[in-house]
């Protein structure tokens, strides 16, 4: 987990250079004003490239792949040229060490980028992508996607945003598993894979997720996250029965110190 930081740290600092990061443009992208309309017969419907329609649709060099729950979508070690975009449901990134052992180090979900490591120079898969329930995922090939971030402002800035926020993201997620409990970080991933503080409204249930995916990513045992999990569901954090439904009340787990 350690090393993704300066991974992506460097990914979003080599972005910046490559498309023009003067103190103009970072400003722009740190406080996000109206863009410029860019004409692009493709796009919108008055003319302008809109980054959206783009990441919803397909093209010469991109795709729309449909997954079933468990299917995998790329395997570590596969060549690595090409970044995708979901569109719908959920994806799960784990890595597996030389001994054999799994961890499940993120997990994407509707609007949300991954594969970007071939964007920084690397030419294989770092971990493995598999679907946690039926996906459609959008697959653009990097040449087709530097292509439109040297040309499309509004894209570049999309992307270049989704990368910063990647970063911030991975650093709290360094800080969370230095310093916080294992029922303080299993409350921060569940409240993440519902998307509290996303701009777009929480989807508070969950993609079906095993308890033992959940001790992957929060680091500790199967038996602890059953125990927090009654735990939560006996305080009324969590509707629990199958399916996770989370509230917002597990918040307060969070903010205890």
């Amino acid at each position: 987990m350690a090393c993704a930081v300066p991974f992506y740290t460097v990914l979003c600092r080599g972005l910046l250079i490559a498309y023009g990061g003067s103190r103009k443009t970072i400003e722009r992208w740190r406080f996000g004003p109206t863009m410029k309309p860019q004409k692009n017969k493709k796009s919108g419907k008055n003319g302008t490239f809109d980054p959206q329609v783009f990441l919803d649709t397909a093209g010469v060099a991109r795709k729309i792949a449909e997954y079933h729950r468990r299917e995998s979508i790329y395997t570590q070690g596969d060549a690595a040229d090409s970044v995708m975009y979901v569109q719908k449901g959920g994806v799960k990134l784990s890595v597996v060490n030389g001994s054999g052992k799994e961890a499940v180090v993120a997990m994407f979900g509707p609007t949300d980028f991954f594969g970007e490591g071939c964007m920084a120079g690397q030419t294989i898969r770092m971990g493995t992508a598999t679907a946690i329930t039926p996906t459609t995922i959008l697959v653009i090939e990097k040449e087709e996607l530097l292509h439109v971030l040297h040309t499309q402002q509004e894209l570049s800035d999309h992307f270049i945003r989704y990368m910063l926020a990647h970063n911030i993201r991975v650093e709290e997620d360094l800080v969370d598993q230095l310093f916080n409990s294992s029922e303080k970080r299993l409350a921060r991933t569940l409240l993440l894979l519902a998307r509290y503080g996303k701009q777009d409204q929480p989807v508070r249930t969950l993609p079906k997720v095993s308890q033992e995916t959940l001790a992957s990513m929060v680091g500790t045992t199967r038996s602890r996250v059953n125990f927090f999990m009654n735990k939560f569901r006996k305080l009324g954090f969590i509707e629990y029965n199958g399916k996770i439904k989370v509230n917002k009340s597990l918040l307060t787990v969070v903010l205890h110190e």
